[in-house]
């Protein structure tokens, strides 16, 4: 379970301080990356950027390595270094290229670091970040999903101050006063619904990427915008709140809540409820990981409950949208079924998004390869990162096996 961070450890605790805190952003080109950025060039005065890093954008990573004047470059794919040194040419940035070069730049010393690469790619980085024992906040849901129990542990042993970037886990994790954990009584989960919340199951049949790509709230990544539309996002938060907060499975739930208004509840044994609302923005779950223990502005807008008139709930449909109930049930089973459920729907969103299965397919892969794993790959647990990596290669070989079952 995560403990509160230390808000006593002195200058790289806070914004507030003189020097400059050094930051580094692993998924520097994403959504998130995007958003964190923004914010820091906001405020140049209060940050120094140390280390981005990017897949294979090296166009983009460039332009941002340059106006943010970063110290260092590191580009995923090795293909790219050359176009990367070339923009960087006369710069004075440091450049580095290769999956090892990225888990480098995220050990360059940092006051605050940046979880942000996409799918199982950002294990081996973000572990490479907690070395420095230093704040990691966390957007990378496959360390928790994936790599739960090892990776919480590698954090408690580097004593690390970790902060969830979600907006769900960041909700969660500021309506949690200083009562003891028996005196929490649940959490709740909010869900926008997604783009086909009142679709019925004939028409779900032909969704295609674009409209599915369309939230009807939040901007975001490929990936993430198309769990959110089968709702698998909700069932890896919930994976992923198991791990982070001390509470059992039974007592995390999830609510349809279409305005994105309330992000998240948490439930105490005298009957309150605190909830942390604001408009959908990610800016501003990140601006309070980046000015921890404090808080900074944010060019976000503003709460008007008036304007707004009503806010709606209702509960999920796991008919419709099973993905939720596939995700709990890879939970109960434990071992490394979360392992498979998270490598298995990165391979089923990859494909639908490749127009190669149906929108309806990517949960049918998913429970498909999660059933097979249980003899092809084994219930034992993996306590390695080595390990989890090597049950998701297996894992995404079983996941494509059966795409070609369900091609379009």
């Amino acid at each position: 379970m995560i403990n509160r961070p230390d808000t006593s450890k002195g200058p790289s605790a806070s914004v507030s301080t003189q020097r400059r805190r050094k930051v580094s952003v692993l998924g520097a080109t994403g959504s998130i990356g995007a958003s964190t950025l923004d914010l820091i060039a906001r405020s140049p005065d209060k940050f120094e950027v140390i280390s981005l890093t990017a897949g294979s954008n090296a166009g983009k990573l460039a332009e941002l390595a340059v106006r943010h004047n970063a110290k260092c470059a590191a580009i995923a794919d090795p293909a790219r270094y050359d176009e990367l040194k070339r923009l960087l040419e006369g710069t004075g940035i440091e450049v580095t290229a290769g999956q090892e070069a990225v888990c480098d730049a995220a050990r360059i010393p940092a006051d605050w670091i940046m979880a942000a690469i996409v799918g199982a790619a950002g294990l081996r980085p973000t572990f490479a970040a907690i070395e420095q024992g230093k704040c990691l906040a966390l957007a990378n849901k496959e360390c928790l999903v994936s790599a739960g129990e090892v990776f919480m542990a590698a954090v408690k042993d580097a004593r690390v101050s970790l902060l969830p970037a979600d907006s769900e886990h960041s909700a969660i994790f500021q309506a949690l006063d200083s009562s003891p954990s028996h005196c929490l009584e649940g959490i709740t989960i909010t869900a926008s619904g997604g783009p086909f919340r009142t679709w019925d199951a004939a028409s779900l049949e032909h969704v295609t990427p674009k409209e599915a790509l369309k939230h009807p709230n939040w901007s975001m990544g490929a990936k993430i915008t198309i769990d959110s539309a089968t709702l698998m996002n909700k069932g890896l938060e919930i994976i992923e709140a198991y791990h982070l907060f001390p509470v059992g499975l039974e007592q995390l739930h999830v609510v349809v809540h279409p305005q994105s208004i309330i992000h998240s509840l948490v439930h105490y044994c005298d009957g309150s409820v605190l909830a942390q609302m604001g408009m959908p923005d990610m800016r501003t779950p990140i601006a309070y990981c980046l000015a921890w223990p404090e808080r900074m502005s944010a060019p976000t807008a503003r709460l008007n409950l008036a304007s707004l008139g009503s806010l709606t709930f209702e509960e999920p449909d796991e008919v419709r949208f099973p993905a939720l109930r596939i995700a709990r049930e890879a939970l109960i089973a434990g071992g490394n079924a979360p392992i498979v459920l998270n490598a298995a729907n990165e391979i089923a969103v990859n494909a639908f998004l490749s127009e190669k299965i149906g929108f309806m397919s990517i949960p049918k892969v998913v429970e498909a390869t999660l059933e097979a794993a249980v003899s092809d790959i084994g219930k034992l647990t993996a306590t390695t990162l080595n390990e989890i990596l090597s049950i998701d290669q297996a894992a995404r070989t079983l996941a494509g096996q059966f795409c070609m079952r369900y091609v379009a």
